[in-house]
């Protein structure tokens, strides 16, 4: 058989034809005959340089080549497949069928073996290439592979047809209705002096804060991060997750970020994403059921959905480009939210691979019930004081606009801002930006005057804006029928009349045909409105001038917000005398808020009579644990609206509160937090409480954040447990700087507790307090405030996050001590040169673009003492031993992108490896990624995210002693974990936000001693 010149895969090729075969082609070598080629090789190698191991090795090395060069001619394989297979490849499939001969060697001589079989692998295969055959086969072979290939995609094309050209031409069209449609954002009552109601979504949208659940992080260096669910902003948090659960309190802006969301996505800002806007309180009163995709336009009323081609929503899921914003699980009746539920998860399953957001308030379903359906739940937080002064700014700005007086309005900013930072009563309101904009547009009507009480301040708004809004406006009728005027009783009464029905019959919304009957059958009580027009023209007066009501389709009414038409409402039912109503009610999370709203309008004898009959409820028999606690919850949160109360029944109350605590979650945190202050009083501890009883209790105190909170959190400052002084550290940013540093910071335990500060002056304190061993740095802090207020002598382990003020990392050169360095979400830092000279042991990068690049992490090969490395930035090379710093790393974690461009390639070669962590990856791993964590000899301990890289494909691991699940759900499947480690002598867990044990079923599989770890989300 000729040889040609071959592929030229090596410089200068041996000729090795009279060795080298596969079955059935040449003559067989003997295993002598292999054996001598071997101790040739060796020989020659040996020759090129220092010898690299002893020479009592020789023999051995020579037997495990020949043993490996052996088994060529047992492989089920052409030289076609063994040429794409790469030299690499061979090897490794060769090492594998010779079972693995160079687990006898020693290190140094395991690694002379490797390259020595990876060079006569190279010269094999380019021995296949120059045999005359070769070609040929290799024509028919790419012949075959290119019929099957067009035979697939034919398949492919006609089960998922190219979108059309006239998909394409709908398609900008909707985007275009979409990012128009969404655009505007109301401001409630700027709409007053001749300003519009109506603003720009750009200009006037306030980013919002969500909490994000701790991802499966594991900072080792004696310590770990105190605060690993830290909030963020709110459409970047959802960035992270392709299924999300939001939860915020009414008004809070959640329906906003609906909007954001859509109108970036119509823009192209979320990539191909097309966005559906689908408001379930109007999806539920379909005759036909909640919608399919091809009706989701027409259900969502856009009125081009008749345009749309057939099957085009169809296409777009399929194509997983979908992004479902599913809007108002609160605002539906709560037996129609199991049937929503079930609807999500038929369309998931059907639809896989878009994003999905579902709101709720935070209560209408319960803490994990989306969670089995992968949903991540994210909580919109309160407005910090930050976000509220940056929200009156943005108001006044919004309001100056053609404003007659606009130094007036840069004058009554300045003093808001000033009475918001300096009254706790009004702080307290400023929450969201639904109460945000009532105080703003109140301030201004009554010229630096506020109210108080959340009472007054609603009836200020009613009155703003249903008796002096025309007036502000110098609104003239333009026909006969604009001739109406109604005075603000009249209105009230007539709007109280509308808010009742849809709340007695859980609806947010009515048909105006409802509408006109209601106000005609309240138009015989009310002469003075009756003689001046028909319920038709009523109808439309209030539409267009009480600023309470909107069309959000034609024939369809709502109130602007959900806080009005509860208000109203809970009038009418006490002046209708309708408690019985209420209290049957109570355990529905819906009437919440019309019940407090309630006990503000009644007068004492009735308020005292109805909180009795609240708590007789909470009694009874029938009510279930979960609606009892609502029930008491509720008539304790009533008390903040009873300004005149029997003092009995006010005892009463407390009493029954009591039995809720102290809390022992954070979801029943959440709860009493929404009460208010008057919850402050009630909160036990520390003393006889459990860590999880005592860390909720800190929780409930946080979220209330007012100055009142600061001597409850104080109680708690020399607690022994981490996840309390991870929360009590984290709350600082809701205090005075000064104050919350000298009575709860400075106490604080350091052990194991990193010091969480978000601003310049929190650092400036903790410098002044001798700074601390473990400090957490949030956010947007120069580097010059760095170098001046971190404590040298005294920092040794650090984490930045989220300073897009970050460039240079010269600072740390002072921290001498430094062993532990954490950075992320950093994004223009290039330059890790800095690192080299300090005696790091641990480095962690995430979410770093800088870095995205080859050669990135080269400077920190001159680290003397770098044991220990954790990246989700991606590394750019032909391997990862090639992409990472070239030091003896004990421990490795690769999580998000980390291994997009390398996989696992080159892996086996960091022979000093010991710990191996593979966390949430977005690339799948393929089968030879598993099989190069099989060649790490060192290797003792590995860590899984179970869900991401679940062990049931990889080989079996002998030397694994222990292994370490992260994020931890209890859903796992574990079952295939004591034949693929039969070695192991621990397992430990990490467990998940939502989890709160390791089943038994899942420990009773396991080996060995168990330890179970719940890292709490700060708040």
């Amino acid at each position: 058989m000729t040889e040609g010149p071959g592929a030229g895969l090596v410089d200068k090729p041996v000729r090795i034809s009279a060795y080298v075969s596969f079955t059935g082609e040449k003559r067989s070598l003997t295993e002598k005959d292999v054996t001598k080629l071997a101790a040739e090789l060796v020989r020659r190698a040996l020759k090129s340089g220092e010898r690299p191991f002893p020479a009592d090795e020789e023999q051995a090395v020579v037997h495990a080549l020949a043993g490996t060069l052996h088994a060529l001619g047992d492989l089920a394989m052409t030289d076609v497949q063994a040429v794409e297979l790469g030299h690499s490849g061979l090897a490794l499939h060769l090492r594998q069928a010779a079972g693995n001969p160079d687990r006898d060697l020693a290190f140094d001589s395991a690694l002379f073996y490797e390259r020595l079989l990876d060079t006569a692998c190279l010269h094999i295969l380019h021995f296949f290439t120059q045999r005359s055959a070769f070609v040929p086969r290799t024509l028919v072979e790419q012949t075959r592979r290119q019929a099957e290939l067009l035979a697939k995609m034919d398949e492919l094309i006609a089960r998922n047809p190219l979108p059309s050209s006239v998909d394409e031409t709908f398609e900008r069209r909707y985007l275009s209705y979409v990012a128009t449609r969404h655009s505007q954002l109301t401001i409630y009552g700027i709409d007053l002096a001749n300003s519009p109601d109506r603003w720009p979504l750009d200009a006037a949208y306030l980013t919002l804060q969500a909490l994000r659940p701790t991802d499966d992080q594991e900072p080792e260096g004696g310590g770990y991060i105190a605060s690993p669910g830290s909030p963020l902003p709110a459409e970047e948090a959802f960035a992270d997750h392709g299924l999300v659960l939001l939860r915020g309190v009414a008004g809070s802006g959640k329906t906003t970020l609906v909007q954001w969301l859509a109108v970036t996505a119509a823009r192209g800002e979320r990539g191909d994403r097309v966005p559906f806007v689908l408001p379930l309180r109007t999806l539920v009163r379909r005759a036909d059921g909640l919608p399919a995709p091809a009706d989701f336009l027409a259900a969502a009323r856009v009125p081009i959905h008749g345009a749309a081609p057939d099957g085009w929503p169809d296409r777009v899921l399929t194509a997983g480009r979908g992004l479902l914003l599913v809007d108002g699980l609160d605002e539906i009746p709560e037996p129609d939210r199991e049937r929503t539920r079930r609807w999500l998860r038929d369309l998931i399953d059907a639809y896989p691979g878009n994003q999905w957001l579902v709101t709720s308030r935070p209560s209408a379903v319960r803490e994990d019930w989306l969670a089995a359906d992968g949903f991540t739940e994210l909580a919109l937080s309160p407005m910090s004081p930050t976000d509220v002064a940056a929200f009156i700014e943005r108001w006044h700005t919004a309001a100056r606009i053609d404003a007659p007086d606009p130094e007036r309005l840069t004058a009554y900013e300045t003093s808001l801002i000033e009475a918001v930072r300096t009254k706790p009563d009004l702080g307290r309101l400023a929450t969201n930006p639904l109460m945000c904009g009532l105080i703003c547009a109140l301030h201004r009507d009554r010229r630096g005057y506020l109210p108080h009480e959340r009472q007054e301040l609603y009836d200020a708004a009613l009155s703003m804006l249903l008796a002096r809004r025309d007036q502000e406006r110098d609104m003239l009728p333009q026909d006969p029928r604009d001739g109406i005027q109604l005075t603000e009783l009249p209105q009230i009464q007539l709007l109280q009349r509308l808010a009742y029905w849809l709340i007695r019959n859980n609806r947010l919304e009515m048909d105006r045909e409802r509408a006109e009957r209601i106000i005609a059958d309240a138009l015989p009580s009310l002469p003075a409105v009756a003689s001046q027009g028909d319920a038709s023209a009523i109808y439309r007066y209030l539409l267009i001038r009480s600023g309470l009501l909107r069309e959000p389709a034609m024939g369809t009414v709502e109130f602007v917000h959900r806080t009005f038409q509860d208000y109203l409402g809970a009038k009418t039912a006490v002046e209708d005398g309708d408690f019985g109503l209420l209290v049957r009610n109570a355990p529905d999370s819906q009437w919440s808020d019309v019940i407090r709203m309630a006990v503000a309008h009644a007068r004492p004898r009735e308020r005292a009579a109805f909180l009795s009959d609240l708590l007789d409820s909470a009694s009874a028999d029938h009510i279930g644990g979960g609606a009892r606690d609502r029930i008491r919850l509720v008539a304790l949160a009533c008390l903040e609206h009873a300004t005149e109360l029997d003092p009995t029944v006010r005892a009463a109350v407390e009493e029954q509160a009591a039995t809720l605590l102290p809390p022992r979650s954070t979801e029943e945190a959440r709860e009493l937090a929404s009460v208010g202050p008057l919850v402050l009083e009630l909160l036990p501890g520390p003393e006889g409480l459990s860590d999880a009883e005592a860390r909720a209790v800190v929780v409930t105190a946080s979220l209330i954040g007012t100055d009142a909170a600061v001597p409850v959190l104080a109680r708690f400052r020399t607690h022994a447990s981490l996840s309390v002084r991870a929360q009590l550290s984290w709350t600082w940013q809701r205090f005075d700087t000064e104050q919350y540093a000298t009575d709860v910071i400075a106490h604080l335990l350091p052990d194991e507790l990193f010091f969480v500060v978000h601003s310049t002056a929190q650092l400036r304190a903790l410098y002044s307090l001798g700074g601390r061993p473990q400090v957490q740095v949030m956010g947007d802090i120069e580097p010059a405030e760095l170098s001046s207020w971190l404590v040298p002598d005294e920092t040794r382990q650090l984490a930045l996050r989220r300073n897009q003020k970050l460039r240079d990392l010269s600072f740390v050169s002072r921290l001498s001590r430094l062993d532990y360095l954490d950075i992320s979400e950093s994004r223009y830092v290039d330059d890790l040169a800095p690192l080299a000279e300090l005696p790091l042991k641990w480095l962690s990068l995430d979410l770093m673009a800088s870095l995205e690049r080859p050669g990135a992490l080269a400077a920190l090969s001159a680290s003397a003492t770098l044991r220990e490395f954790d990246t989700g930035v991606p590394l750019h090379g032909d391997s990862v031993d090639a992409a990472l710093p070239e030091l003896p790393l004990t421990y490795l974690r690769f999580t998000k992108n980390a291994l997009k461009f390398t996989g696992l390639r080159g892996l086996r070669h960091m022979r000093s490896v010991k710990t191996l962590s593979l966390g949430r990856l977005f690339e799948p791993l393929a089968p030879e990624d598993y099989e190069e964590v099989a060649l790490l000899p060192e290797l003792t301990e590995l860590r899984l995210n179970w869900t991401a890289v679940p062990w049931t494909r990889g080989p079996v691991l002998p030397g694994i002693r222990h292994l370490h699940f992260n994020n931890f759900t209890g859903n796992e499947d574990l079952s295939a974990v004591p034949a693929f480690f039969p070695g192991l002598e621990s397992v430990s867990f990490r467990l998940a936000p939502e989890a709160t044990e390791v089943p038994e079923r899942v420990l009773a599989l396991l080996p060995g001693t168990h330890t179970v770890r719940k890292d709490h989300i700060v708040l």
